[in-house]
């Protein structure tokens, strides 16, 4: 089952819809949009609301639903 999300870039205030898979992990999320914008995988990290998402979890172990905005924003730990 296809699960319908639209992906934020807070750094640069610009959006993507994403078509994720429940066995996907956030990590392949944040690959995948920074790969989009041209940006540098280690940077960022995803939230959703006020809520981390943990890169190794994947979309049915986060609890992302249709519709979810995910905001992929730089990574107050300075990446990898």
């Amino acid at each position: 089952m296809t699960i319908k999300v639209t992906v934020v870039n807070t750094a640069a205030g610009s959006s993507i819809r994403m078509e994720l898979e429940p066995h996907e992990k956030m990590s392949d999320i944040i690959d995948a949009a920074a790969d989009y914008w041209g940006e540098g995988v280690g940077a960022f990290v995803l939230r959703k609301g006020a809520k981390l998402l943990i890169g190794s979890r994947t979309v049915d172990e986060a609890n992302i639903s249709n519709g979810d905005v995910i905001e992929m924003i730089p990574d107050p730990e300075g990446g990898r």
